[in-house]
Order: C-alpha cells, then sequence, then structure tokens
C-alpha cells in the first residue's frame, strides 16, 4: 500500500498550543486518530476566531471540509502539549488547502506526531450551493 507523505508549504500562518486531554487517549495509551482530527478542527476554529470567524460565518459564507489526510509519525500521551502549525494551501475559486503540523512537546523535546491537510469549502446552508471563497478570508489567508 502507497504512503501519503504531506508536504507542508513553507509560510506558517499561525500557531496553537492544545493539551491532550484525558478524553484524547485510546485503548493503546496514546492520543487516538479520532481525537487528533477534533484536534486540527480545534485549531481551524482557533484560527477563525482570532480574525473574528467561525465555521458557520466567514463573511458570509459556512466552511465545509470536504477531504481530509493525516499522514501519523509519532505517538502524543496525555499532557503533552500539542504545538498545531497551521499554514495555507492553494486557494481555489470555491475552497482552499489548510496544512497542520503537529508536535508533542514533553519534557522539553518537542516530536513531529502527525502532518494533516483538510480541503474547505465555501457554502451556503440556505441555498444548498457552493459559495465563492471570499475576499475577506483570502486576505487572512495569505497573511
Amino acid at each position: 500500500m502507497a504512503r501519503i507523505k504531506i508536504e507542508l508549504p513553507e509560510k506558517c500562518i499561525s500557531i496553537f498550543k492544545i493539551p491532550v486531554r484525558i478524553t484524547d487517549i485510546n485503548y493503546g495509551n496514546h492520543v487516538g486518530n479520532d481525537s487528533l482530527v477534533a484536534i486540527i478542527h480545534e485549531a481551524r476554529m482557533q484560527f477563525l476566531h482570532q480574525h473574528g470567524y467561525s465555521e458557520m460565518n466567514v463573511s458570509g459564507t459556512s466552511l465545509i471540509m470536504n477531504e481530509l489526510l493525516v499522514e501519523f509519525k509519532s505517538e502524543a500521551f496525555y499532557k503533552d502539549m500539542l504545538e498545531v502549525k497551521l499554514f495555507t494551501g492553494e486557494i481555489f475559486k470555491v475552497g482552499f488547502e489548510l496544512f497542520y503540523s503537529l508536535s508533542a512537546i514533553r519534557d522539553q523535546t518537542t516530536s513531529l506526531v502527525a502532518n494533516a491537510k483538510t480541503g474547505m469549502v465555501c457554502f451556503d446552508y440556505k441555498q444548498k450551493k457552493l459559495m465563492q471563497v471570499p475576499l475577506e478570508l483570502k486576505k487572512i489567508l495569505l497573511l
């Protein structure tokens, strides 16, 4: 089976620190894949919030994730602090790519846990149709 390889863009647009909670831990005693996806979601929400937006309202549009890729590198454990770096990929007419690099900070060392990519599309829930990426959103994605 071919493994995916996520190549991160050069320019990081934001960094967040997100603690690993006990509810993120699975039966293997490390962060579960479902929790890793939730942590990626949290980072995206924090990014939008710092610019006064939410996934339901970004300059008149909502966001829907239409693609998710995760490249797991190592484990993260309870009480680790995750540093999540956010990057912008391509911006299309109705959507864009976000990339994430998640590293665990533990005992004054940092280790890469995962790289991820989400494809996001702009959507009007009332009209049930795709919308163009608003100029205001493009501006914050290109910081």
